[in-house]
């Protein structure tokens, strides 16, 4: 097959009627591609693949078989939301595997970053090909594969996530609707599909979660510290106005711990690590000041409903030096 690439001169999707009129074309191209055959999706709740899913569903219907593996390293309530907007709300027929015991065994010990990252992804395509091996009839593999991946791929700056992966005996055609669009039409087209705002405008994700955000060696309490201070951090961000308007912002907690006091007893747990920062092209990146009261707001709300947290610190460095993730 043509390796499919975006036209030159190639006005931006800017606007409803732009993406209407991309959509209406890309469910002509899937329908004519796949005919009457299935095809798999593994949806992450990210922007690229639930816009593929919705773009899938619209042409093909129950056609499309999505796999949602939860690896136990997502924020708090997505799994729920995948689940809420692609099953319940637009029909789809989707797979969800909670497999977050056996990528949290497999992590278990393991401190080296790389390492870490190695696990997530190889028990990820594992996960995904034992559930594409029970499903008959398929023949495409749908993927969310953006401009910005094959730009960076052919520059050589980094290695194509999306592209294969899957063990030899799993050939399939890929489906890739969304490859000529940059990040910021998939977003439009997302809403033109009627996906919620908060899964279209998102902040970036790293691929293996919050497996990143907890440095060392990944333990359920700490990872569970993770997802509750992140959660509450996004609560707060929203309240006041920020959601939407810094690129991102998270927590971390890293592998140590310091003495405190709490009611009046001696406490000995983990800090607490807030980063919001902005950017345009992810090189150079800002740090976003936040206001003396939210941040008295953010430890007071942390400190008292996250067990196992007794400090917390704002990380004010901008990149360079440091990077936009902890590992």
């Amino acid at each position: 097959m043509e390796e499919i690439r975006r036209p030159e001169g190639m006005e931006r999707i800017t606007t409803a009627e732009s993406a209407k009129a991309f959509i209406e074309e890309q469910i002509g191209l899937i329908r004519e591609q796949v005919k009457d055959k299935k095809v798999l999706l593994a949806l992450s709740g990210g922007v690229d693949s639930s816009v593929v899913a919705a773009l899938l569903i619209k042409a093909v219907g129950q056609q499309l078989v999505c796999v949602h593996v939860n690896h136990g390293l997502l924020r708090k309530g997505e799994p729920e939301q995948v689940i809420q907007v692609f099953k319940n709300e637009m029909k789809a027929n989707l797979i969800y595997v909670d497999a977050s015991d056996r990528f949290l065994d497999k992590l278990a010990g393991v401190s080296d970053p790389e390492q870490k990252r190695k696990i997530i992804g190889g028990e990820f395509i594992e996960v995904f090909a034992e559930e594409a091996r029970k499903l008959d009839g398929i023949e495409f593999l749908a993927q969310g594969t953006i401009w910005p991946d094959i730009l960076e791929s052919e520059a050589g700056i980094k290695a194509h996530h999306n592209a294969g992966g899957l063990p030899e005996d799993m050939k399939f055609e890929l489906v890739e609707p969304v490859r000529i669009l940059f990040k910021d039409e998939v977003r439009i087209v997302g809403k033109e599909l009627g996906l919620p705002d908060n899964m279209v405008f998102r902040q970036p994700f790293p691929g293996p979660g919050l497996g990143v955000r907890c440095p060392g060696a990944i333990t359920r309490d700490r990872l569970e510290a993770v997802r509750l201070s992140d959660a509450i951090l996004r609560e707060e961000f929203a309240k006041n106005g920020l959601e939407g308007k810094v690129w991102q912002y998270f927590t971390v907690v890293p592998d140590f711990k310091s003495t405190g006091v709490k009611n009046g007893k001696r406490t000995f747990d983990w800090p607490c690590i807030i980063r919001a920062i902005n950017t345009t092209d992810v090189m150079e990146v800002t740090v976003e000041h936040l206001s003396d009261e939210l941040i008295d707001h953010l430890v007071s709300r942390i400190i008292s409903e996250v067990p196992g947290i007794n400090r917390v610190l704002v990380d004010y460095t901008p990149k360079p030096p440091a990077t936009v993730e902890y590992e």
